[in-house]
């Protein structure tokens, strides 16, 4: 097993956890229906505005599951370097959405959901974020806590 890094600090975790949300392109999402079931799926997100913007059909159980708002779980990143979110989501049609929000989707992940009525975006606002690289970053890896970026 190799040996773990040195431990970041909470400014340099914060400065990464922003350049992994900004720079990558694949989520887990986690969300539970009413009766507690759970569903996992991987979406493409863009970091717009402090928020999560990804896209799904319409009739996909996450959207459901969020319909009209719901709370909802994002990991970014391999197991040895990943960012956590949990935050309330919410369901934004695609003619609702703002324009430089939808051209900045586009252009990052080479898609246009707008093209279709069968797509709804998903705006995820986090309430908790936390980073980690190895087992000594378990420790000091709380970045956000009711939606305010620690210092």
């Amino acid at each position: 097993m190799m040996s773990p890094g040195p431990v970041r600090n909470r400014a340099q975790r914060r400065k990464d956890t922003l350049s992994r949300l900004t720079q990558d392109r694949d989520a887990w999402v986690a969300t539970s229906s009413a009766n507690g079931r759970p569903a996992l799926v991987p979406l493409w997100f863009l970091w717009d505005r402090g928020t999560l913007l990804m896209c799904t059909r319409r009739d996909t159980v996450t959207a459901r599951n969020l319909t009209p708002r719901g709370e909802a779980v994002v990991t970014v990143g391999p197991a040895t370097d990943v960012v956590h979110l949990s935050g309330t989501a919410e369901v934004v049609e695609c003619d609702a959405l703002a324009a430089d929000s939808a051209r900045a989707f586009s252009a990052k992940l080479g898609w246009d959901p707008r093209d279709g009525a069968q797509c709804v975006f998903l705006r995820i606002t986090p309430h908790t974020v936390k980073a980690w690289r190895e087992e000594n970053e378990q420790p000091g890896r709380l970045l956000m806590r009711g939606g305010q970026w620690l210092d």
